[in-house]
């Protein structure tokens, strides 16, 4: 948390264990995380929301549980967030539908639940979504009818 100039943080594929500290939202100089491929687990902390500046956020296949944090919706230049393949569990939060430089959003493999909020289909430079094998529940947004929909299973 002390590294305040580190604009990247590249751990991928390492079997890194342990929660990702809250301390992360220090490195408010960050454009890149990559902690895919380890062995991470708890919370995605919320204090991730003070990283204004990350443009790419991937900490897909790990073992991450609980919500996706609101504060999430703070990432403004986000364009990249890949959280597939862990045990995040809750719903989407609504503060998604800020994200306007989104283009890859990819969550299966979770388990999350609830309904998709309506305005992700607004998000103007989104050109992948994956909500596969989640919990979702429907009706789905419109968007969403033909793409990636067939193994979203429903509500719980």
């Amino acid at each position: 948390g002390n590294l305040t100039n580190l604009t990247n943080l590249i751990l991928s594929n390492n079997q890194l264990t342990g929660e990702i500290p809250s301390s992360i939202g220090n490195l408010t100089n960050l454009y890149i995380i990559t902690l895919q491929h380890n062995q991470l687990t708890g919370e995605i902390p919320s204090s991730i929301g003070n990283l204004t500046n990350l443009s790419e956020l991937y900490l897909f296949d790990n073992q991450l549980s609980g919500a996706i944090p609101m504060e999430i919706g703070n990432l403004l230049n986000l364009q990249n967030l890949l959280l597939s393949v862990n045990e995040l569990t809750g719903a989407l939060p609504a503060s998604i539908v800020g994200l306007i430089n989104l283009k890859q959003l990819a969550l299966s493999d979770n388990k999350l639940s609830s309904y998709i909020p309506v305005g992700i289909c607004d998000l103007p430079n989104l050109t992948y979504i994956s909500l596969e094998n989640n919990y979702f529940c429907q009706p789905y947004p419109y968007c969403l009818l033909n793409i990636g929909t067939q193994n979203i299973s429903g509500c719980p």
